[in-house]
């Protein structure tokens, strides 16, 4: 029930958004004029898991979607998946998403339960408080893969080297709720006593610090490439989990490289 009624704020704010446009502009003309959708890919290794000491290769989708108005200042590979309601080229708010790939119970967390895929749903909102940095905050709550919420902040300062070449970078910190923890991290007395795991209850707080930076390569005006890393250092809950400490770490590294292409259209 708390999935469907985050489905429902966000609907929710998207029809009042559009709501207060077709007072003046009639129906649907919210959704009259410019928009553009960004598509792309991002391959990366990455720990195996959150907490895991080993590493895999993977992929995740970028999608951005919104109406278009002052251009874009800066994009990370950290944003996820977005709807921009607002934005006026300083402030920018909306809906965001997450796709969550399950974790199956094998290897070092055999005798735990399986994590099954699902998402996250939520908003955002960013803002310019220079002209060479941003900061942005996205709220979800889990749908399918967890019943909790969890928020991310990151700061990046950016800098154009060159023309169509750009280095940026910043810190991030993330918080989750006790049912996120206790999805990821919590083992109870039955998964304890089948994987050999010590038990542990987590509550809610802060789940990593870090930084990370990338190069990004603007090839043309649609198109765009980066490579980038991120460190991350499990903290609070989620640092304290008995599957890190004994059969994981703390210290998360990720690194990869992504490209996108901005496609514009009118409605």
């Amino acid at each position: 029930m708390a999935s469907i009624g985050c489905i429902s704020a966000a609907v929710s704010v998207l029809v009042l958004a559009s709501g207060a446009a077709t007072a003046d502009e009639g129906a649907f003309g919210w959704f009259s004029g410019d928009w553009y959708l960004t598509l792309g890919a991002t391959g990366m290794v990455r720990p195996s898991f959150e907490g895991s000491k080993s590493y895999m290769l993977s992929a995740l989708p970028i999608v951005s979607l919104g109406k278009a108005g002052p251009e874009l200042r800066y994009s990370s590979r950290n944003d996820n998946i977005s709807l921009a309601l607002i934005d006026d080229g300083v402030v920018r708010a909306g809906v965001a998403g997450k796709i969550n790939f399950g974790r199956d119970a094998d290897d070092e967390l055999q005798g735990l339960a399986d994590i099954p895929w699902g998402g996250e749903l939520g908003g955002f909102f960013e803002f310019y408080p220079t002209d060479w940095m941003r900061a942005r905050a996205e709220l979800r709550h889990g749908i399918r893969s967890h019943n909790g919420f969890v928020a991310d902040i990151a700061v990046d300062a950016f800098h154009d080297v060159a023309p169509n070449v750009r280095v940026s970078g910043g810190p991030r910190v993330s918080f989750a709720s006790a049912d996120y923890f206790e999805t990821y991290y919590g083992v109870n007395a039955q998964q304890s006593a089948a994987s050999g795991l010590g038990q542990y209850d987590p509550g809610s707080g802060i789940n990593s610090v870090g930084v990370g930076g990338a190069i990004g390569w603007k090839a043309t005006d649609n198109v765009v490439a980066s490579l980038f890393t991120e460190y991350s250092r499990l903290m609070g809950p989620a640092g304290d989990s008995t599957i890190v400490k004994e059969r994981g770490s703390r210290n998360q590294v990720t690194v990869g490289v992504s490209t996108s292409y901005r496609f514009d259209f009118n409605l």
